[in-house]
């Protein structure tokens, strides 16, 4: 039905639009200028410790796509399977919608390399999976070690529960594992089928994925001025919160959405100096990203019209 068609991007404009007025709210008292100094306060050590949390972020995130491939059994080469995942992720990050806009990215490049709709399928889903999986095993231990983090957002202490909601999720990761362990039988939807990836395949979702999470908060952690700063773990915690609502908002790179809820995450740091962090994150981890993902699809693009030519 075509408002099927229009829904998710509703939903993203409007959550968008919410945020930014949020966001205005929040910062109203704060000038261009207060932000640049936040900016130019931020020392080189910060700037090149962020940047490299950038580049071990994307490195990881094409781990994703090695461990899907190597779960279907199909052999491409690295080069090409680490660009396309690249690509893949600084698109579908800013664009919204990583799960849908990302098949599409990944079907018109791996379908030159002989995958098949169905393989390419798995593949997705194996990558949604393993960011998941890596989201609820990295937040169980972050609740664990620090119930705290769910203080930030509600005002109210509740240790307890967030220690029992950290068990849980760990327990759930455990039992992926142990289904993994007990060769369940593959997912059937359809002419579609999902097997249950090998204990191998679950040890490098539960390494590579955990990873790339970890270095995309470090990013925001090493721009983050000294002053009133709770620590790695915390930053931490809070990014994996907002990450995860910007995602589920399905706004385009979870704009506004992700910095309403950081900034609400760390109120008692000045906005100022997490604002100028949020931007540093957006230009490493969005940005400058997009812009050289924009370059590999117009040089594979016309790359594969040289071929049809001759």
């Amino acid at each position: 039905m075509n408002w099927r068609r229009y829904f998710w991007p509703v939903v993203g404009l409007a959550a968008v639009i919410f945020s930014l007025l949020l966001l205005w709210h929040e910062l109203r008292g704060i000038s261009l200028d207060d932000v640049w100094d936040g900016i130019s306060a931020i020392p080189a050590r910060g700037w090149i410790l962020a940047a490299l949390s950038s580049v071990i972020a994307y490195a990881s995130l094409a781990g994703y796509d090695h461990i899907a491939l190597l779960h279907i059994g199909k052999r491409v080469s690295w080069l090409f399977v680490t660009l396309c995942s690249f690509t893949t992720y600084a698109l579908s990050h800013n664009i919204g919608g990583s799960v849908f806009s990302g098949a599409v990215i990944r079907y018109r490049a791996y379908g030159t390399k002989g995958l098949t709709g169905q393989d390419i399928g798995v593949l997705v889903a194996i990558c949604w999976i393993t960011f998941v999986l890596s989201t609820i095993f990295a937040s169980g231990l972050v609740l664990v070690f620090e119930p705290e983090i769910l203080d930030r957002f509600s005002g109210i202490a509740h240790h307890g529960l967030s220690k029992a909601a950290g068990i849980a999720m760990l327990i759930l990761v455990a039992a992926y594992v142990f289904g993994s362990w007990l060769h369940l039988r593959p997912l059937k939807i359809a002419s579609f089928q999902l097997h249950y990836p090998a204990l191998p395949i679950v040890a490098r979702q539960l390494l590579i994925g955990p990873i790339e999470l970890l270095a995309a908060a470090a990013i925001i952690f090493f721009a983050l001025p000294g002053t009133h700063n709770p620590g790695y773990f915390v930053v931490l915690g809070v990014f994996l919160v907002s990450f995860s609502i910007a995602q589920i908002s399905h706004a385009p790179g979870g704009l506004g959405v992700f910095e309403v809820v950081f900034l609400a995450g760390l109120s008692d740091m000045d906005p100022v100096g997490v604002l100028a962090a949020l931007l540093v994150f957006r230009l490493f981890y969005l940005i400058i990203p997009l812009i050289l993902g924009l370059g590999v699809v117009l040089f594979f693009e016309r790359s594969q019209f040289s071929r049809s030519e001759s």
